[in-house]
């Protein structure tokens, strides 16, 4: 099967998440983001989905996959399906219903690191709520990123199969997902989040582990791999990364 894949063009976002697990897994897959319009690609590929009335189930935002007859939409909810499919979960139900909580989870710590640069709404500028954005970051970095930090910390610490990963004896979509989510923080706060991984050397290590994987290497290296920038869930603002320090 070819799966395509449907996000925004132009920015990683959710949608890594997606590409992370189908690279990996080395799975055929169309990113219609990096489509050209002309070709069928692009924003009006998505509002086809988004916006057309003859979609019966309609996803409310990407990412979205579109695996056949089926539309799946949600990051956590497309990787729980890709999961099996994949080899990239535990075939046992509690297995893949654990691997699952760890997704959502991951996807909470996703959601606070967004909202440290848009604290009050996502409709208004970066400069519209700097203010604000200074006192979430600070309370970020002191707090919330620890407390992420440490629960996978502990989940790595009690798998007790010797593998560096969260779920049993393979790395799972969940180790993709919370590798890229350092990566992201290392793009966003680089001096906090290198003062803060030096407690949670579980974590750094899976990171490390996920990007040294052969086929992760070639993804990450090629022009499918976009670039972290500030239109994106991560974003770099250096005063909020000094404002952990004040």
């Amino acid at each position: 099967m070819v799966y395509e894949l449907y996000y925004w063009p132009g920015i990683q976002g959710r949608g890594e998440y997606v590409r992370l697990a189908l690279e990996y897994a080395g799975a055929k897959y169309i990113d219609v983001a990096l489509v050209p319009e002309e070709k069928g690609g692009g924003v009006p590929a998505l509002e086809k989905y988004l916006e057309g009335e003859d979609v019966e189930r309609p996803p409310f935002a990407p990412p979205f996959l579109q695996a056949g007859r089926q539309l799946i939409g949600q990051t956590a909810n497309i990787l729980l399906f890709l999961g099996g499919r994949l080899d990239l979960a535990p075939r046992d139900a509690a297995g893949r219903l654990w691997t699952n909580q760890l997704q959502l989870t991951i996807m909470d710590f996703v959601a606070e690191a967004h909202d440290t640069h848009h604290p009050i709404g996502s409709g208004l500028y970066y400069e519209q709520q700097k203010a604000a954005a200074k006192k979430r970051a600070k309370d970020f970095v002191a707090n919330r990123l620890p407390k992420f930090m440490g629960y996978f910390e502990r989940v790595l610490e009690r798998n007790r199969t010797g593998s560096p990963g969260l779920v049993g004896s393979k790395l799972t979509y969940a180790d993709l997902s919370l590798a890229q989510v350092v990566a992201g923080l290392r793009y966003a706060f680089p001096s906090a989040t290198r003062t803060a991984l030096r407690a949670y050397p579980g974590v750094l290590a899976l990171h490390e582990h996920v990007l040294s994987k052969p086929r992760i290497k070639r993804y990450l290296a090629s022009k499918r791999r976009l670039g972290f920038n500030n239109d994106d869930l991560f974003r770099h603002y250096a005063e909020l990364d000094k404002a952990h320090s004040r």
